[in-house]
Order: structure tokens, then C-alpha cells, then sequence
């Protein structure tokens, strides 16, 4: 049985490269490369050009290919990395003409958590009391935690005069009917003030 520690798992250490790891022959193979690509690739030129009758000086065609070679390992090291995955927009984000999605923020996304489960919550009142009610009573706790350092549950007594009696009623005892938009308006008006 093999046992691993917490520690063992939260550990890293490199491995140290060992020696026929680096490139194969170091910088002695790497020219060796060089040199017999740029070889394979002279004999070709001066065969193509031989084969349509044009003669180039052989110093001008080893430079020309090495300068090419270079060029390819400069634009090769200076390539940009891969990109970065396609976003994929929110369902109910719109996208504009170039693609973008237009409704990307907070806010509306805010809005899309309330609206929903109001308009549901019209037909049916326990949906309300189970889904609206609890988070209007964590706006007003967070509220009033925020602004005055307590909370509902831990100095019952002064949230209860900080939020107000309507406020306090409403939040506490359930509604046995959905509240009017109206209503709801006013609750609202309510918890900003606090």
C-alpha cells in the first residue's frame, strides 16, 4: 500500500534535465542542421535554375537561403501564442452587428434574478413567500448590516426600529396574497432608506 502525505501532494520540485534531454548535440547539431538544410536547399535552387537555363553565383544563393532561415526562426520565435477560446455569450445576451454581446453586465443580469421569479410568483403566492420574501429580507439584514452593524437575528429590537413597523410586518409575517407592483415599489423605497 502507498501512502501519500498532504504534504507530499502540496510539494513540487523540478526534475533536474538529464543529459540526453536538451536538444540532440547542442549547439554542434543545431549548426549541423542548419548548414545541411541550407545545403539540400542550394542543390535544389541550382538545379531549378539549371533547368531553365540561369546561372546565379553560388555565394549569392547560400546567403539568400540563410537569410531566409533566419527570417523563419525570427518570425517562428515572435509568432503569437494560441488564441484564447471563443466566448460564448449568456443566454438572453443580444449581440450586436460585430458580434459582441451588448447586454453583458451586472445590472441586467440583476435585473433577469428578480424579474423572473416575480413574474412567476404572480399566479402562485407561496412562490413568492418562498423565493422573493427570503431575499428581500437578505437585503434588508445586509442593509442594515452595513449601515448600522446589526441584523435581524442578532439586536431583533433595533432592526425592528431602524426597518420600521410596515417593513418589519412585511418582512417577518408572510403575505397571504402576492403584492401589488405598487406595493412592492413602496417595500422597496422602504429598504433604501435604511
Amino acid at each position: 500500500m502507498n501512502s501519500t502525505s498532504i504534504d507530499d501532494l502540496l510539494t513540487f520540485e523540478e526534475e533536474r534535465p538529464r543529459q540526453g534531454d536538451g536538444p540532440r548535440g547542442g549547439r554542434l547539431g543545431e549548426l549541423l542542421r542548419i548548414l545541411g538544410g541550407t545545403a539540400a536547399v542550394v542543390v535544389v535552387v541550382i538545379v531549378g535554375l539549371r533547368a531553365v537555363g540561369l546561372r546565379v553565383s553560388l555565394l549569392i544563393l547560400v546567403a539568400g537561403v540563410l537569410a531566409l532561415f533566419a527570417v523563419r526562426r525570427v518570425v517562428a520565435a515572435l509568432a503569437p501564442g494560441p488564441l484564447p477560446p471563443p466566448v460564448r455569450p449568456i443566454p438572453g445576451d443580444t449581440a450586436d452587428a460585430t458580434g459582441d454581446v451588448a447586454d453583458r453586465d451586472a445590472l441586467r443580469s440583476a435585473i433577469n434574478g428578480w424579474e423572473w421569479p416575480l413574474e412567476w410568483s404572480d399566479t402562485r403566492p407561496e412562490r413568492f413567500t418562498g423565493v422573493i420574501l427570503p431575499r428581500l429580507g437578505e437585503l434588508a439584514d445586509e442593509r442594515l448590516r452595513l449601515k448600522h452593524g446589526v441584523t435581524r437575528e442578532t439586536d431583533p429590537l433595533r432592526a425592528r426600529s431602524l426597518l420600521g413597523e410596515r417593513l418589519w410586518t412585511f418582512l417577518e409575517t408572510p403575505p397571504r396574497r402576492t403584492p401589488s407592483p405598487r406595493d412592492l415599489v413602496a417595500i422597496v423605497a422602504e429598504l433604501e432608506k435604511i
